[in-house]
């Protein structure tokens, strides 16, 4: 009898076994479904931008727009994904989103740098860009380069935080103390307007966004503005969507109809929509070009 009672209580824990192994296989493939396999299946993504124009922002309706949304959007919709769900983040916490999965991509125009991608995983740029400033009507302080922050002392320049053009100050020589953060970009030129700092600095799209949009007889952009150059190489700049590490099927994908858009002239047609030119396009420069550049 005990024998007996022993085999069967062996055939129940094999079978318990065989169960629990089926279990985990079910569990592990829907648990190890990709994000690029869960937004196809859903049909909708969830993507975090900040408030910049004219990369990525809010309407006062509530309908997500600009360059890298509209590039991304197109994208998403070929690829399956129709819905495209929004969530505003001040730029410096989007990539710290991503990796908390508040979201599944960034679409905010961000630049690619060597610092971020040991984070995150960026897509082949979608446009490139130049730097600018702005300044008070008549340019009194005669700023027109970084370099001359450096020079003046006294002189304060705004710059949103997260920006790429922080990190661009510091390597230009301007001191941390001249340097006032500012959560966007209209608040970096409404301190401007109001005398809290001296100038302002942004990508030209973006400088021309928020001029446009205020209409402020205040301020000027400074034309003749000199680049910076540090470590003897140009700062021209490569923006792109911004993937979790990981997503490789994802990027992959979106990479193969980005390329398809900047072939034909899409992407050049979207980039004119919203204040760019042919100078901005990418060109042939893929993530490895900018990376190593």
């Amino acid at each position: 009898m005990k024998k007996l009672i022993i085999v069967i209580l062996g055939v129940l824990m094999v079978i318990g076994l065989v169960g629990c192994g089926n279990a985990d296989k079910n569990s592990s493939g829907t648990k190890g479904e990709t994000t690029f396999e869960k937004a196809k299946k859903a049909g909708r993504i969830t993507v975090g931008f900040a408030n910049e124009k004219p990369y990525a922002y809010a309407t006062t309706d509530g309908k997500l727009k600009g360059e890298a949304v509209e590039v991304a959007k197109t994208i998403l919709k070929r690829l399956g994904i129709k819905e495209v769900d929004g969530v505003l983040t001040q730029f410096g916490s989007l990539i710290p989103g991503l990796k908390a999965k508040r979201f599944d991509m960034i679409t905010a125009g961000m630049y690619i740098t060597p610092e971020r991608a040991k984070e995150v995983d960026f897509a082949n740029p979608d446009y490139s860009i130049a730097e600018a400033i702005a300044v008070k009507k008549g340019n009194p302080k005669n700023i027109k380069s970084y370099a001359d922050i450096k020079k003046n002392k006294n002189a304060t320049i705004g710059v949103m935080g997260g920006a790429a053009e922080q990190k661009y100050l510091t390597a230009s020589g301007v001191s941390t103390r001249q340097i006032k953060i500012f959560n966007d970009n209209p608040s970096a030129l409404s301190a401007l307007e109001s005398g809290r700092v001296d100038v302002i600095t942004m990508t030209g799209p973006s400088l021309k966004a928020v001029l446009d949009a205020s209409k402020s007889n205040k301020v000027e952009k400074v034309e003749d503005f000199k680049q910076p150059t540090i470590d003897g190489k140009s700062v021209r700049s490569y923006g792109a969507s911004v993937f979790r590490k990981g997503d490789d099927d994802f990027k992959e994908a979106f990479n193969k109809e980005l390329e398809k858009m900047n072939q034909s002239g899409e992407l050049l047609k979207i980039l004119k929509k919203y204040g760019f030119t042919e100078d901005e396009l990418p060109g042939d420069a893929t993530l490895e070009d900018v990376l190593n550049h």
